[in-house]
């Protein structure tokens, strides 16, 4: 369930592999050792038998049936400051789909003997770094043997989401409400597209929701739009460019001329490192066809020649043509500030060089000032706060690896503690040293 629709996801979105899941496939083999003891004990009508137990005054240790031993667990970030949670939905379907026990080949489900409380994806958790005083996100009441296989996938699923969420919220953030395109896919294996792009959906929601924005969600693949109902969007890449002989203007051209007006023209313009130069190209030609078509009567076929942006990628180990050497890397490499500067410079005042009718001056100028400026190639909130410092005329950050960190102030490391047990039908605390029960008023009750 997000905070925005209410609704809790499934495993219909899931497909979870639940067969292996059940049997400890996904499992840290320790869990699955420990799940064998306790069945085991369980066999024997094994009772606590030891000296050294940590229960409260006035709680007898006869009589427990340690095999058969009801916990209640939490789950719990400990990433310092904010984070936005997403996972918890795919860890309920775990809970819901997994617990239970076999006898021979038949599984049987006691998912419904578990008492469940969950946050939904997309509240916000704190914590400032005193682990008795966390903030769970999912807790738990049940046999403990029924479901400690599943103590390692679900914290998975909250870490990788709730890391790759809060990447995007600071993002977001840095970028003063400017689009954040999602552009991780190539960073890691293909199968954790779809969770990554609900994280990243979650984020944008939760940033919209807390800064009162309305921006679109941008992803570059169908699979990370699966889970939500996105889609991928993109135009044209380098090797395209090289296919057209490193004719960026001619590459465009065609690409204008055979795919839907829909999808937005944005121009690559670093292959030749000379980005001012190759904007310039591709707008000059994507006008001159506009204009035609325009003149023609022809409006639904110019639209698919309106210039939508450009794109700034150059690699931070060259310096592009048009930015004269300070020697300085920051200063110099890759997309830098004097780049993005030069391009929107170039773009607001090509019409000017333009041989034109005086009824189409105004029309071109527009043409001109209203191609957006996207820049990508390494950035993270760190770069993209000087750029915003410093007033660069950037409209779109494509940002990839980065929302994938995990160090540092990005580590977003879940875990997931038994706080409690219940004996003779009454719970006891029994967190270890340095651990204690969590509460959060955001937790509801889930089955």
């Amino acid at each position: 369930m997000s905070i925005f629709d209410g609704k809790r996801l499934t495993n219909e979105t899931f497909k979870l592999d639940i067969e292996r899941m059940r049997r400890g496939w996904y499992s840290d083999k320790y869990f699955e050792n420990i799940n064998r003891m306790l069945i085991a004990l369980s066999s024997e009508n094994y009772s606590y038998s030891g000296q050294f137990h940590n229960l409260p005054d006035g709680i007898s240790p006869d009589d427990i049936a340690v095999g058969d031993i009801e916990v209640e667990m939490q789950w719990f970030t400990r990433r310092l400051g904010k984070t936005t949670v997403v996972g918890v939905d795919k860890a309920l379907a775990m809970l819901r789909h997994c617990t239970g026990y076999f006898e021979g080949d038949t599984f049987i489900d006691t998912s419904d003997k578990l008492e469940v409380w969950a946050v939904q994806d997309g509240t916000i958790v704190k914590y400032e770094g005193d682990p008795t005083k966390i903030q769970p996100v999912i807790k738990v009441r049940g046999r403990y043997r029924d479901f400690a296989l599943l103590e390692t996938p679900s914290l998975g699923i909250l870490t990788r989401s709730s890391r790759v969420a809060t990447n995007v919220y600071e993002t977001l953030v840095a970028a003063n409400g400017k689009p954040v395109l999602f552009f991780p896919a190539r960073f890691d294996v293909h199968e954790v597209q779809a969770a990554d792009g609900y994280a990243y959906n979650i984020a944008l929601q939760r940033f919209n929701r807390d800064s009162e924005h309305d921006l679109g969600a941008f992803v570059s693949t169908d699979a990370q739009g699966d889970w939500w109902g996105g889609a991928g969007g993109g135009t044209v890449a380098h090797a395209a460019i090289a296919s057209f002989l490193g004719d960026t203007a001619e590459a465009m051209m065609e690409f204008s001329r055979i795919l839907p007006a829909q999808i937005p023209r944005i121009a690559l313009v670093d292959f030749n490192n000379d980005s001012v130069r190759d904007a310039l190209r591709v707008l000059e030609s994507m006008f001159a066809k506009y204009r035609e078509l325009m003149d023609a009567g022809n409006k639904e076929e110019a639209k698919k020649y309106r210039l939508y942006g450009v794109r700034l990628d150059t690699s931070g180990s060259v310096r592009d043509i048009s930015v004269q050497p300070l020697g300085d890397p920051a200063l110099d490499l890759g997309v830098n500030p004097r780049l993005v500067f030069n391009v929107r410079q170039g773009l607001d005042h090509a019409w000017e060089n333009w041989t034109l009718p005086e009824d189409w001056k105004d029309a071109a100028k527009d043409f001109c000032r209203r191609v957006k400026i996207v820049v990508s190639g390494g950035f993270n909130p760190e770069k993209i706060r000087k750029f915003e410092k410093l007033e660069v005329p950037v409209d779109i950050y494509a940002v990839g690896s980065y929302l994938f960190n995990n160090s540092n102030s990005t580590t977003t490391d879940y875990t997931s503690d038994v706080v409690r047990v219940k004996i003779h039908g009454e719970w006891a605390d029994m967190a270890k040293v340095g651990r204690k029960v969590g509460s959060n008023e955001n937790l509801e009750r889930a089955w």
